[in-house]
């Protein structure tokens, strides 16, 4: 494979050329990815509701009085890492952070799939499988949403991309992988999803010390971050979701078979988009996984694939009923996945994966978009 022409630079020329073809759409307005709603920045009650990224945009062109423009301040402010290198980057500069949030998305998706494609070739599989990160719909909706998926996902795999270098510098790379998934955890708390998983590898392997300090570098700062935000806004950032949010499920899959209760044909019509791409492979993981732990088959990228499925059937019925917030929350298991099909040389599991480009209809068709 030439030096020059990889998955990851695959990843970085489709995501420039994406960005400038919806730049030329919408006349060079970078705000065109944030999706700003005339409810939250005007206080219109019935103005346009807008999207997520909004309040990345809102954070990052204030990060003291961003909140004023939210529509749950504390939950949104957990998420406080990514509007913040925008915010650096642009030298504080509210008229340049629209630019900034894009491209920290762009850097992060690349570098996610670079180290998705490190921890492939370190096992023996084809480092092109990491085109399956890159290219997945889940995280190109954070680049064309201004979320922070890519930022947190990418986070992830680099903290186990220092593990797998351990060999060569055991502490550094333990404190470094530890730092990152820390950070990853400030972009956003699903990112302790995967920390959960390390944990459970360690302990069952009885790395106590480990353990405990794995949990107080990554715990630590995010609990201090929502003690802060508690003091400053009145509560922490721990819940399902913004506003219209609905609480987690505790029958599995009932966020989905809430659906059938408001809509049978809207439930048949998810059902067979979100059947194939996240509850079948859900029900995989979790079984793969746990089949692995009977046996004895133990490596962190097996827990971590159980701790990213085990979360999903739970997920509250406002995530289930919307493909592109299933696909935004599945993006932690897409990665595990390839991971876990890498590190059991299994090229069925990494040929299945590419299955899950067809989630890019959810973004690239403009029309089903929150816009």
């Amino acid at each position: 494979m030439s030096r020059g022409f990889r998955p990851w630079t695959v990843v970085l020329l489709l995501a420039l050329v994406y960005v400038g073809i919806t730049l030329a759409r919408f006349d060079g307005d970078p705000l065109a990815f944030a999706l700003v709603g005339s409810r939250y920045a005007t206080g219109d009650p019935g103005g346009t509701q807008g999207y997520d990224g909004q309040f990345a945009y809102f954070i990052a062109r204030d990060p003291l009085q961003g909140w004023r423009y939210c529509d749950a301040p504390s939950y949104r402010y957990q998420r406080i890492l990514y509007p913040l290198l925008a915010w650096a980057l642009a030298l504080g500069q509210g008229q340049a952070v629209g630019w900034t949030l894009v491209a920290v998305n762009v850097a992060a998706l690349t570098a996610g799939t670079w180290a998705t494609e490190k921890l492939l070739v370190s096992r023996g599989a084809s480092p092109w499988y990491a085109l399956v990160y890159g290219l997945y719909g889940g995280l190109v909706a954070g680049l064309r949403l201004d979320l922070a998926e890519p930022l947190a996902v990418g986070l992830v795999q680099g903290a186990l991309w220092l593990q797998e270098r351990e060999k060569t510098s055991p502490a550094a790379c333990h404190l470094s992988s530890a730092v990152l998934l820390a950070l990853a955890a400030l972009a956003k708390e699903t990112a302790l999803v995967a920390a959960a998983g390390l944990l459970l590898h360690l302990a069952l392997e009885r790395r106590w010390r480990e353990a405990v300090q794995l949990g107080l570098l990554v715990g630590l700062p995010f609990a201090a971050w929502q003690g802060a935000l508690w003091a400053w806004l009145g509560e922490p950032g721990v819940g399902s979701g913004g506003a219209m949010a609905t609480p987690f499920e505790a029958i599995p899959f009932m966020g989905l078979g809430r659906v059938a209760m408001e809509s049978w044909p809207a439930f048949w019509l998810l059902l067979a988009v979100e059947g194939p791409l996240f509850l079948l492979p859900t029900v995989w993981a979790v079984a793969a996984s746990l089949r692995d732990l009977v046996r004895r088959r133990r490596h962190p990228w097996v827990t971590i694939l159980l701790m990213q499925a085990a979360i999903l059937p739970f997920l509250p019925f406002s995530t289930w009923r919307e493909p592109l917030a299933m696909a935004r929350l599945a993006s932690g298991l897409v990665a595990a996945a390839l991971l876990y099909g890498g590190l059991r040389r299994s090229r069925r599991i990494l040929s299945w994966s590419f299955f899950w480009l067809a989630t890019l209809a959810l973004v690239l068709n403009e029309s089903a978009l929150p816009i």
